[in-house]
């Protein structure tokens, strides 16, 4: 064999292989995406990364791996010759023809490890590059407009968004990449050794019947009928991954919830309800697992049948040919190789079967939550406008999901240092109006007029992020230069001096503070923002009367011109306030200065 010649032939080779496979993948991306309903859930996630107009990165890198794998494709076909020319050596006891072939199995070996690990080092910094815009991408569409808050009001919010985003977006992206250049590598090659083996091939006689080139003819019957029967026995794995990923995401949101309320299931005792429920959602997983089990043992065990009786095969039918010395050993190896390398090209789609299901079930879950993102998109938005340091209600409206209405056209003006207090029945709706000041609350008409950034609102259970005390002071801004001696102050403020030593030490806050003290860090949080307008929604529930008296005359000493609108159940808040704002529950309002102005600070 002329290896010199063989170079010649493979560069050739390439570029043909190239520009075939290039053009076959758009155009099976197309016919894909347009007619099939994964294809189209595929190009809704990936088509932005492949936009050109976005960035061409992603296919120059594309293109470069493409071409390395069909490199491997090629060097397969080498080896395949060098296997042949080194057994008939051997046979024909041609030692320097042998030691020849042992120099040429190095350069080519030398070219297979280098290309291996290029291909390997490209292929995990596109996976990564692609892990990284899919990670910007659903984060920036589940954060923006509250879509992570207003998709609860969808009648079918998407389960566990946080696996979604952090594990479906890698599996997604790396078997993506693997299914792709599976299916276009197995395929070349399948050409590339169907010619090998054609070459290699004699006749088959059957029943008298004499075929020529017959075992490549029994090899794709065989491979066809194979891959029939496998994808009917292995397709209800696509539904059974989709579930084991539910329920372990269910379960683990479960544990995670356990965590996060420790202390109330310690005080109600609620072991036994936590674990019988925990066991309950463990138990499906377990069941789906066996589920998965039996029917990957039906489908592994007719694979592993298949992919052993291909073994001996070429063996059998070439068996007749070498005694008769009609081929060489060196022939009849190359057959074999030939034919197991073909046999598992396409047997790919077949072998590959259980991997797809679970991409599927991948493609469903990332594609479901990215459509509920949209869906909460397209909920209604409150009309709320920014206008200066206003806050104001005109004629605004609030409903239920079902259309129950809470508040009838209510109106009220905020004016520069007045605080109003939100009173009534529980189910009034007073919650709900700060919800549609937000603009969060989707059912609601009328107009909200409040400031753009100069804003604060204090809920009933404060939010005290991950990092150290002094962060969660400046929450939602990052820490001044001069933050550290404010926030010292601030604390001392809010009777929590104890805690300044602590200041810029990382917990878990939100577990290491009674939930007096997390609303008194909001107190904190308030004073040290100075914002133009503040929203209080029962955060003084869990202090005393004395601590609230304290907290509302310190906001009213520092924060004069404050427009303040609380809402609140307590009597005492009264005095705190200038206005009252009264609903009945029925949806009707009424309101009334408050004659008790709030009692001074003493310097």
């Amino acid at each position: 064999m002329d290896w010199g010649q063989e170079l010649r032939n493979s560069a050739f080779w390439l570029i043909q292989a190239y520009v075939i496979s290039f053009a076959a993948i758009v155009v099976a991306g197309w016919l894909l995406t347009r007619y099939t309903h994964w294809g189209r859930q595929f190009w809704k996630l990936a088509g932005d990364y492949f936009n050109p107009r976005r960035s061409v990165r992603p296919i120059v890198m594309f293109s470069v791996i493409l071409l390395l794998s069909l490199s491997g494709v090629r060097v397969s076909v080498l080896f395949s010759n060098w296997y042949n020319s080194m057994y008939t050596a051997l046979q024909k006891l041609d030692e320097t023809n042998f030691w020849i072939q042992m120099g040429v199995f190095t350069i080519l070996a030398g070219i297979h490890i280098v290309r291996s690990l290029v291909t390997f080092y490209l292929q995990q910094a596109f996976t990564i590059n692609w892990r990284e815009s899919l990670n910007d991408v659903f984060l920036g569409k589940w954060l923006s407009r509250t879509s992570y808050y207003r998709s609860h009001y969808l009648s079918t919010p998407a389960d566990n968004p946080d696996q979604r985003i952090q594990q479906d977006i890698s599996s997604f992206v790396t078997v993506s990449l693997d299914l792709c250049l599976g299916v276009v590598s197995s395929l070349v090659s399948a050409v590339a050794f169907t010619i090998i083996l054609w070459t290699l091939s004699g006749d088959l006689t059957l029943a008298g019947v004499t075929i020529p080139r017959g075992m490549v003819f029994a090899l794709f019957i065989y491979i066809l009928i194979a891959t029939v029967f496998a994808f009917r026995i292995g397709r209800p794995l696509i539904l059974l991954n989709f579930l084991d990923e539910k329920f372990n995401a269910d379960y683990r949101y479960s544990l995670v919830r356990v965590r996060e309320y420790a202390e109330s299931i310690a005080f109600y005792r609620g072991e036994k309800i936590e674990m019988g429920k925990l066991m309950s959602r463990f138990r499906q997983i377990i069941s789906n697992v066996w589920a998965i089990v039996h029917r990957s043992v039906k489908f592994q065990g007719f694979n592993f049948f298949v992919s052993q009786t291909a073994v001996i095969f070429p063996f059998i039918i070439q068996a007749p040919r070498f005694f008769s010395e009609q081929i060489t050993l060196g022939a009849m190896t190359q057959s074999a190789q030939a034919f197991g390398t073909l046999h598992d090209n396409l047997s790919f789609f077949r072998n590959a079967y259980d991997t797809f299901a679970g991409y599927r079930a991948t493609l469903n879950r990332l594609h479901g939550f990215l459509t509920n993102i949209e869906n909460a998109d397209a909920l209604p938005l409150p009309d709320v406008r920014q206008d200066g340091d206003k806050v104001l209600l005109e004629n605004v409206s609030i409903r239920t999901p079902l259309g129950q209405e809470l508040v009838n056209d209510v109106s009220l003006n905020v004016e520069k240092g007045q605080s109003w207090l939100l009173q009534g029945p529980s189910g009034s709706g007073k919650t709900t109006i700060l919800r549609a000041v937000a603009g969060l609350w989707p059912y609601s008409s009328g107009t909200i007029v409040r400031p753009e950034d100069d804003i604060l609102f204090l809920s009933q259970k404060p939010y005290v992020p991950e990092g150290s005390l002094l962060e969660a002071l400046y929450y939602p801004h990052a820490v001044p230069a001069d933050g550290l001696e404010k926030g010292r102050q601030a604390l001392l403020d809010v009777h929590l001096a104890h805690l300044q030593p602590r200041i810029e030490e990382t917990v878990s806050w939100s577990h290491t503070l009674s939930l007096g003290e997390q609303q008194r860090v909001a107190f904190a949080r308030l004073l040290l923002a100075n914002p133009s307008a503040a929203f209080i929604d029962e955060a003084t529930s869990a202090m005393d009367e004395g601590l609230e008296d304290a907290m509302y005359r310190l906001i009213h000493q520092r924060l004069p011109d404050l427009k303040l609108i609380s809402v609140g159940h307590r009597s005492t808040l009264i005095p705190q306030h200038s206005h009252l704002l009264h609903l009945n529950g029925d949806g009707t309002w009424y309101s009334r200065p408050i004659d008790t102005p709030p009692a001074p600070v003493s310097a």
